[in-house]
């Protein structure tokens, strides 16, 4: 196979591989020829060469977590009212903190974004652990007579043959061994 499918969004290379691809383009290769021989696109040795200053470390990946905070992040005035309530009130709910927010302090974001900001500064966490449910193993007994299992089921008047009785019940019995 000499391409990368469609659907393979990245295909991750190796530093060497960078390495010298930028190498044999800089040595008077065509692009064409490069890509082709180390499958990769025009774009990652166009990428990848712009980054080259003739070391190794020049091509291992940057940080691509952004430098500022997001336009509609908290910013550090809310999160400093929403300390200083958590700290006064302890044992306060969430939708209380949310409607205190709004009436005292004119707060205009939603209660699900404060709610993740709460979780996210670690105020109101589930620390309780579950257990994970293990199974016992059924007991089937060996000897007869020893567990049994009984089904009751109503019987509609539409099925009786003979005399009809007011209620007719059918109960089922089966010897588990």
């Amino acid at each position: 196979m000499t391409s990368i499918s469609q659907k393979a969004r990245y295909y991750p290379h190796k530093l060497n591989t960078k390495f010298y691809v930028t190498k044999l383009y800089r040595n008077g290769y065509s692009i064409a020829f490069v890509c082709r021989r180390y499958k990769i696109s025009k774009s990652s040795l166009m990428r990848w060469n712009r980054k080259f200053d003739g070391t190794k470390e020049s091509l291992i990946d940057k940080s691509h977590k952004p430098l500022s905070p997001h336009p509609n992040a908290h910013t550090e005035k809310e999160i400093k009212w929403i300390k200083d309530l958590i700290k006064r009130n302890p044992h306060i709910s969430m939708s209380e903190v949310y409607g205190k927010l709004r009436t005292e302090k004119g707060y205009s974001r939603t209660a699900p974004s404060l709610f993740r900001a709460l979780r996210k500064m670690g105020f109101y966490i589930n620390k309780k652990k579950h257990k994970k449910y293990v199974p016992k193993p059924y007991d089937t007994p060996t000897d007869i007579g020893i567990k049994w299992q009984m089904d009751v089921k109503y019987v509609p008047k539409e099925c009786y043959v003979g005399l009809v009785p007011d209620k007719f019940y059918q109960y089922t019995m089966i010897d588990e061994a």
